[in-house]
């Protein structure tokens, strides 16, 4: 008893409250982070895509297309990996569209994301992996960001631990395993991922530098990263999952994406050994305004009126004069 007292004083607490109501809105925190990561994403990604002389704020048109597509991705994924939480006997087969509640998984909004980006990039003239690469840093923060709201709505945690910094988790909370003592702690799953991806952020800027992380290879590293921490936190979470060949179907996935970005990065280094030339495809580069203004065109240009015929005469009588 005393040692679950000790425990408890170290440990991490959870949010009492997940939501905030402003008159008839609520407001829930988990759709906030979201949003917050969508936002700080997009800001890093325009820089990183002007920088290397893209248009400013094209990634906005991508955006207009992956970002809805990549939800819907997320929603779909998470649906078809938990089919109990929403089919059968006693369930609300319309809690599928409430967003807002939690279940979005990563993995399907990197698919979906990656259709509506490949689109918008085709709308605006981006190479795909330009594209990719500049998102790849950004991406990875916004994830670290989106895990907090995991956090406000006291889910996706690991197994019992006596760790000093446990996870209190509400005994009343439907996700709290039967069982097992009020005052309980869990292992942070969450904190893992943000502290691992906020590493991973600091280590694709420092690559991104590099002439080598170009043409898509910099998303394989993302990949790769992303991957390879996910399979150690997924592999503790204790919530319900589909379980293929006694694995859990997000620890497939994130093999999947180890192997991918190990591809990608393996491809497209023998495809493209030199540098990319531009973020633009081919015939589709967008020029600056102040490219297009050379100095002022009254330096090179007789801007004056053009002389009249009796001042053309005139000249035309002085010149003879001055021969005589």
């Amino acid at each position: 008893m005393i040692h679950a007292a000790h425990t408890l004083v170290a440990s991490i607490p959870s949010p009492s409250v997940s939501y905030i109501d402003l008159g008839p809105l609520r407001i829930h925190f988990y759709a906030l982070c979201i949003i917050a990561g969508i936002i700080v994403a997009t800001l890093m990604t325009n820089h990183r895509l002007t920088r290397r002389g893209a248009e400013p704020w094209v990634v906005i048109d991508i955006a207009l297309l992956a970002v809805p597509l990549a939800l819907v991705g997320a929603r779909a994924f998470h649906v078809l990996t938990h089919p109990g939480f929403y089919f059968g006997p006693d369930k609300n087969p319309w809690a599928v569209l409430f967003i807002w509640e939690g279940g979005i998984a990563i993995f399907g909004a990197l698919i979906g994301g990656a259709v509506g980006a490949y689109l918008g990039c085709k709308w605006t003239g981006i190479r795909f992996w330009s594209f990719a690469d500049a998102l790849a840093p950004g991406i990875l923060l916004a994830q670290a960001m989106g895990r907090f709201g995991n956090w406000f709505n006291q889910e996706l945690f690991g197994l019992p631990t006596d760790l000093p910094w446990g996870l209190e988790i509400d005994p009343s909370n439907p996700a709290f395993p039967a069982g097992l003592a009020p005052d309980t702690l869990f292992h942070p799953t969450f904190l893992y991922e943000v502290i691992w991806n906020g590493l991973g952020v600091l280590v694709l800027l420092w690559v991104g530098r590099k002439a080598w992380a170009q043409w898509g290879k910099l998303f394989g590293l993302y990949l790769v990263w992303y991957g390879a921490g996910r399979i150690v936190w997924e592999s503790i979470r204790i919530d319900p999952s589909e379980i293929i060949l006694g694995i859990r179907t997000n620890v497939w996935a994130a093999i999947f994406a180890v192997v991918v970005g190990i591809a990608i990065i393996v491809v497209q280094t023998r495809r493209h050994p030199g540098d990319e030339p531009s973020p633009y495809q081919p015939g589709r580069e967008w020029v600056a305004p102040s490219a297009l203004q050379s100095q002022s065109t009254e330096d090179f240009v007789d801007l004056s009126a053009p002389p009249t015929p009796e001042a053309h005469a005139g000249s035309a009588t002085s010149a003879v004069t001055s021969k005589q």
